[in-house]
C-alpha cells in the first residue's frame, strides 16, 4: 500500500496532467478556430476582389450594330490586367465558348474548367459562381464567373471568368497555421509548468500537515515507548511479588505523571508546529508568574532561590508558563551533581529577562547550538522541554540561549 505522501504526490501529477490536458484542449480548439477564421478571411477577400473584377468587366462589355461583342472598354480599364486573368466566353448553341483570352495569363487554366464554370454562371444568372481548380502547372487557382446579357437583353450572352493563382495565399495561410501550432505547443508547455507549480502549491499545506502528523506520531512512539515499557514491567513485577508492590506502585505513579508531562509536551509542540495555538498577548506580572510556577513545583530536597523585582511583560500566560516550567524542570533534573540536590537560582531583570542558573555539570559548548533541537538532551529525557521553551521564546519575538554559569553549571536566559 502506498503511503500518504506518495499518494499526495501522485495526485499532484494527476492534477498537473488534467490541467495540462484541459488547457491543451482549449488551446487546440482556439488554434483550429483561428486557422479556420484566417482561411475564411483570405478566401473571402479573394472572392470579393474577383467579384469586383467580373462586375466591372460585365459593365464594360458592349455590342456593335452587328451584335458582336466589343472589348475596347476592357482594354482601356485595369480590369484587364495580367492577374487576375480575365476570359470572356460567349454563349453559343453548344454552350459557352472563349472569345477573348488574357494577353499574359498568370494562371493557365484548361478550357474545360473555364467552360464548366461558365455553364454554371449562365445557367443561374442571378448570382456569380466560384470554384477552385488546378491549373496546368499544378497550382491551385480560384475561378470566379459572372453572366452578362445578350445585345437585346433577352437572354444570356455569355460569362466573364477571372482566374487568380492562390499559391501565395495558401503559403501565407500555412505559415499562419504553423505559427499558431508553435504558439499552441508553447502555451501548452507553459500551462503544464503552471499546473505543476499550482498543484504543488495547493498540495504544500497537505504535505506540511502530513509531515507534522508523522512527526507527532514518531515523537509519541519515541517518547512514550520507554516509560510505558517500564510501567508495564513494574506492574507485572508487582503482580508476582507482594513485597515490592508498594514501591512498584509508587514508581508507577511517578512514571504516570512523567508520561502525562510527555504527552503535554508533545501536544504543545504539535500545536505550535501546526500554528493552531495562537500567541495570545496580554500584560502580565512576570515575577508573579514565576512565583506561581514555584508554588506548583515539587522541590524534593532541591533548593530554589529567586531574585526578582516587579516586571510587567506582554506575552501569552499559558505558553510563557510552559516555557519557564520546562526550564526549571530541566535545571532540577540535570542541573546538579550525581547524588547531590540541585541548587537553582532564578533571576528576573527589569527588561523581562529570566535567567536560570544551576550548579550542575554544565553544557558542552560544542553541543550548545543543538541543545534546543528535538530529541536533544543532556540526560535521560526526551529533549522536548527545551525545544518547546525555545519555540515559545521565538513565538514571542524573543530568544532562549544557554551558556556557562558563574556557579559552575549552566545558565539559561529567556528573553520575551
Amino acid at each position: 500500500m502506498l503511503n500518504a505522501t506518495t499518494r499526495i504526490r501522485r495526485l499532484r501529477r494527476r492534477l498537473t496532467v488534467l490541467f495540462t490536458l484541459t488547457s491543451t484542449a482549449g488551446l487546440i480548439g482556439l488554434t483550429l478556430y483561428a486557422a479556420h477564421l484566417n482561411n475564411s478571411l483570405w478566401r473571402g477577400q479573394l472572392d470579393d476582389e474577383l467579384h469586383r473584377r467580373t462586375s466591372r468587366a460585365t459593365a464594360l462589355l458592349v455590342y456593335d450594330p452587328g451584335e458582336r461583342l466589343v472589348f475596347d472598354g476592357l482594354i482601356e480599364d485595369d480590369v484587364d490586367s495580367n492577374c487576375p486573368a480575365l476570359t470572356v466566353l460567349a454563349q453559343q448553341a453548344n454552350g459557352p465558348v472563349p472569345v477573348r483570352r488574357p494577353r499574359r495569363p498568370c494562371a493557365k487554366v484548361a478550357d474545360k474548367d473555364l467552360v464548366a464554370i461558365a455553364r454554371r454562371a449562365t445557367a443561374d444568372v442571378r448570382q456569380p459562381v466560384a470554384a477552385t481548380v488546378t491549373d496546368q502547372a499544378g497550382r491551385q487557382v480560384r475561378l470566379y464567373a459572372e453572366a452578362f446579357p445578350n445585345a437585346d437583353f433577352s437572354a444570356t450572352g455569355g460569362a466573364v471568368v477571372v482566374a487568380d493563382d492562390m499559391s501565395a495565399d495558401i503559403a501565407g495561410h500555412r505559415q499562419v497555421v504553423l505559427l499558431l501550432a508553435i504558439a499552441c505547443a508553447a502555451f501548452a508547455g507553459l500551462s503544464a509548468l503552471a499546473g505543476h507549480m499550482l498543484s504543488g502549491r495547493a498540495m504544500r499545506p497537505a504535505l506540511a500537515a502530513l509531515a507534522q502528523q508523522e512527526a507527532f506520531l514518531a515523537d509519541a512512539a519515541h517518547d512514550l515507548r520507554t516509560p510505558l515499557a517500564t510501567l508495564r514491567a513494574l506492574t507485572e513485577g508487582a503482580l508476582h511479588d507482594d513485597a515490592s508492590r508498594g514501591e512498584a506502585l509508587s514508581r508507577a505513579a511517578r512514571l504516570a505523571a512523567r508520561t502525562g508531562d510527555i504527552v503535554d509536551d508533545l501536544l504543545t509542540r504539535a500545536r505550535l508546529a501546526a500554528g493552531v495555538t495562537p500567541v495570545r498577548r496580554e500584560p502580565l506580572r512576570l515575577d508573579q508568574l514565576v512565583e506561581s510556577i514555584l508554588d506548583d513545583t515539587p522541590t524534593a530536597g532541591h533548593r530554589i532561590r529567586v531574585t526578582a523585582q516587579p516586571v510587567v511583560v506582554t506575552a501569552d500566560p499559558t505558553l510563557l508558563r510552559r516555557a519557564v516550567a520546562n526550564l526549571l524542570d530541566n535545571a532540577l533534573t540535570h542541573g546538579h551533581q550525581p547524588g547531590a540536590p540541585a541548587d537553582v537560582e532564578i533571576t528576573l531583570t527589569a527588561d523581562g529577562t529570566i535567567a536560570i542558573d544551576d550548579d550542575g555539570p554544565g553544557i558542552d559548548p560544542a553541543l550548545a547550538g543543538e541543545l534546543f533541537d528535538r530529541y536533544h538532551s543532556g540526560g535521560h529525557s526526551t529533549g522536548l522541554g527545551l525545544s518547546i521553551a525555545a519555540w515559545i521564546a521565538h513565538a514571542h519575538g524573543g530568544s532562549l540561549t544557554v551558556g556557562p554559569s558563574a556557579r559552575g553549571g549552566a545558565r539559561f536566559v529567556l528573553r520575551v
